[in-house]
């Protein structure tokens, strides 16, 4: 298994920024190489989140030795059409879309035979976007979806080689690399992913046509469910576009759903939701609260630390020494002047039974979460 050299990212926004950010700070023998406009790479030089910008698109995809498209939809299917002549047989080709089916049949078609192409989908993100708001923990804990040709699951062949070598690469930013097929990966973001944009789109909008004082009085829970409608159209328009298919089989049932609900509270059964509001708390409850995904979650362990300066840094030290990764840190609650209790997430129970001594012997209060 070969390690990489030179892994060009065309387009370094948020997605294609982070992955370069991560990179720079994970595998720092990876020549990274930037393709966007000249002003994107200014900044991204600046950012130190590339190695070099390419002059132009040729330049960056005959130097590398993996090739990443972290592009809009329809410029993926564009650069799809556009590299294959340029590529070597050893040359790793993936996206970043988040809508696989069609990309995959892009390349498919537009790439050569022996060229291996991953589609993939970081499940990751933010409201805000480019690369002033890119971030190298942006995949911490997050599932990191690969639709990998068949030929590249079979035993002993190169392209079986290079697959391990790329999700190892993808592996070193903190994600999680989970395989599905593209079409029940477009099903399952369909769902849990597109629905839910439009869905915050629309209740937004239900809300500020009902009442002047609606967004005033919004608390937290309509914040919550809302949040992501902040998200740009330009960005979600190729989405809706090219997974319209299984975005407009899941409204159909959330429309059902929604009916469903109509009529019960119209006829005054309202005791016919007790079920659904049970199901639904069951079904809540069974998401891992301490990972951005769908996996086994990380193992928390709850430490309570002063409310002075150096003591993240002295917890963080402790734990650096005994060569002990953290996987997430979340403050939980503070009090100003007295302590802060935080979540500090481990990969497994060994980790965190380990961390949890070391943690204590350093003089915190902690204790395992569950």
């Amino acid at each position: 298994m070969k390690p990489f050299r030179k892994v060009a990212i065309i387009g370094v926004g948020l997605i294609g920024g982070s992955l370069a950010l991560a990179l720079k700070q994970r595998k720092p023998r990876v020549t990274v190489i930037g393709f966007d406009r000249v002003e994107v790479m200014r900044e991204a030089l600046q950012r130190g989140a590339i190695d070099e910008a390419a002059p132009d698109l040729v330049s960056a995809v005959v130097q590398a030795d993996c090739l990443i498209l972290a592009t809009p939809i329809s410029a993926t299917l564009d650069l799809l059409r556009s590299v294959g002549k340029l590529l070597t047989p050893k040359t790793i080709v993936s996206d970043i879309c988040s809508v696989k089916g069609v990309v995959v049949q892009a390349a498919r078609r537009y790439l050569p035979g022996n060229v291996l192409f991953v589609g993939g989908h970081p499940m990751a993100g933010s409201e805000r976007s480019g690369i002033v708001a890119a971030d190298p923990l942006l995949f911490e804990n997050a599932y990191y979806v690969l639709c990998p040709t068949l030929n590249a699951l079979r035993r002993k062949t190169p392209q079986r080689e290079n697959l391990a070598s790329f999700v190892k690469l993808i592996e070193s930013t903190g994600a999680r690399v989970v395989f599905l097929d593209p079409l029940v990966h477009d099903r399952i973001v369909g769902t849990v992913s597109h629905l839910p944009q439009l869905l915050a789109v629309g209740l937004t909008n239900v809300a500020r046509k009902s009442n002047a004082s609606a967004l005033r009085l919004a608390a937290g829970g309509f914040r919550d469910l809302t949040r992501i409608a902040s998200s740009p159209y330009d960005i979600w328009d190729d989405i809706l576009r090219q997974n319209r298919k299984e975005i407009s089989r899941t409204l159909q049932r959330m429309i059902k759903k929604l009916k469903e609900y109509k009529t019960l509270i119209d006829s005054k059964r309202l005791s016919k939701l007790r079920k659904e509001f049970s199901l639904a708390r069951e079904t809540r409850d069974e998401i891992p609260k301490e990972m951005k995904g769908f996996h086994h979650p990380l193992i928390d362990v709850l430490v309570s630390l002063k409310d002075k300066p150096g003591e993240i840094s002295r917890l963080a030290g402790a734990l650096a020494r005994r060569n002990i990764n953290i996987k997430d840190f979340e403050l939980l609650k503070v009090r100003e002047g007295e302590r802060g209790n935080f979540r500090v997430g481990f990969e497994n129970h060994k980790v965190a039974d380990k961390a949890l001594k070391v943690i204590r012997a350093a003089g915190f209060e902690a204790n395992q979460r569950g």
